[in-house]
Protein backbone atom coordinates (compact mmCIF):
# COMPACT_ATOMS: atom_id res chain seq x y z
CA UNK A 1 0.00 0.00 0.00
CA UNK A 2 1.72 3.22 -1.11
CA UNK A 3 2.48 5.81 1.54
CA UNK A 4 1.19 9.27 0.63
CA UNK A 5 2.24 11.30 3.65
CA UNK A 6 3.63 11.09 7.18
CA UNK A 7 3.20 13.61 10.01
CA UNK A 8 3.10 13.59 13.83
CA UNK A 9 3.56 9.80 13.88
CA UNK A 10 0.61 9.29 11.50
CA UNK A 11 1.11 7.45 8.21
CA UNK A 12 -1.37 8.03 5.37
CA UNK A 13 -1.70 5.21 2.83
CA UNK A 14 -3.94 4.33 -0.07
CA UNK A 15 -4.49 0.93 -1.69
CA UNK A 16 -3.62 0.24 -5.30
CA UNK A 17 -6.32 -2.03 -6.69
CA UNK A 18 -6.48 -1.31 -10.41
CA UNK A 19 -9.54 -2.74 -12.09
CA UNK A 20 -11.37 -3.38 -8.82
CA UNK A 21 -13.94 -0.61 -8.38
CA UNK A 22 -14.35 0.82 -4.90
CA UNK A 23 -17.61 2.51 -4.04
CA UNK A 24 -16.10 5.34 -2.01
CA UNK A 25 -12.74 7.03 -2.58
CA UNK A 26 -10.87 6.68 0.70
CA UNK A 27 -7.51 6.52 2.44
CA UNK A 28 -6.10 4.75 5.48
CA UNK A 29 -4.51 6.51 8.47
CA UNK A 30 -2.19 4.51 10.73
CA UNK A 31 -1.09 5.68 14.16
CA UNK A 32 0.78 3.28 16.43
CA UNK A 33 -1.55 0.24 16.66
CA UNK A 34 -4.66 2.08 15.44
CA UNK A 35 -5.97 2.24 11.88
CA UNK A 36 -8.85 4.29 10.52
CA UNK A 37 -10.33 4.61 7.05
CA UNK A 38 -11.60 8.02 5.90
CA UNK A 39 -13.64 8.98 2.86
CA UNK A 40 -12.16 11.79 0.78
CA UNK A 41 -15.25 13.77 -0.21
CA UNK A 42 -16.54 14.53 2.31
CA UNK A 43 -13.75 13.83 4.78
CA UNK A 44 -15.43 11.44 7.21
CA UNK A 45 -14.43 8.44 9.27
CA UNK A 46 -15.71 5.28 7.60
CA UNK A 47 -14.34 2.66 9.97
CA UNK A 48 -11.64 2.09 12.54
CA UNK A 49 -10.31 4.28 15.31
CA UNK A 50 -7.66 6.89 16.01
CA UNK A 51 -7.13 8.81 19.25
CA UNK A 52 -9.13 12.05 19.06
CA UNK A 53 -6.08 14.32 18.65
CA UNK A 54 -4.70 12.26 15.76
CA UNK A 55 -8.15 12.01 14.18
CA UNK A 56 -8.43 15.82 14.17
CA UNK A 57 -4.95 16.08 12.58
CA UNK A 58 -5.94 13.62 9.84
CA UNK A 59 -9.24 15.36 9.15
CA UNK A 60 -7.56 18.80 8.97
CA UNK A 61 -4.83 17.44 6.68
CA UNK A 62 -7.36 15.74 4.39
CA UNK A 63 -9.49 18.90 4.13
CA UNK A 64 -6.40 20.81 2.98
CA UNK A 65 -5.44 18.15 0.44
CA UNK A 66 -8.77 16.84 -0.92
CA UNK A 67 -7.88 17.57 -4.56
CA UNK A 68 -4.51 15.83 -4.23
CA UNK A 69 -6.12 12.85 -2.50
CA UNK A 70 -8.68 12.51 -5.31
CA UNK A 71 -5.91 12.78 -7.88
CA UNK A 72 -3.93 10.03 -6.14
CA UNK A 73 -7.09 7.91 -5.84
CA UNK A 74 -7.65 8.16 -9.59
CA UNK A 75 -4.01 7.34 -10.34
CA UNK A 76 -4.01 4.27 -8.11
CA UNK A 77 -7.30 2.94 -9.44
CA UNK A 78 -5.91 3.12 -12.99
CA UNK A 79 -2.68 1.34 -12.03
CA UNK A 80 -0.43 4.39 -11.75
CA UNK A 81 1.73 5.47 -8.84
CA UNK A 82 0.47 8.26 -6.56
CA UNK A 83 2.23 11.53 -5.87
CA UNK A 84 3.42 12.25 -2.32
CA UNK A 85 1.32 14.79 -0.43
CA UNK A 86 2.84 17.40 1.87
CA UNK A 87 2.56 16.62 5.58
CA UNK A 88 0.68 18.68 8.13
CA UNK A 89 3.01 21.17 9.86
Amino acid sequence: MPELSRFFGIIIRMYMEAGIPHKTPHFHAHYQNDVAVFSIEPVELITGHLPSKQRRFVEAWAELHQAELMNDWTKLQTGNLPEPIAPLH
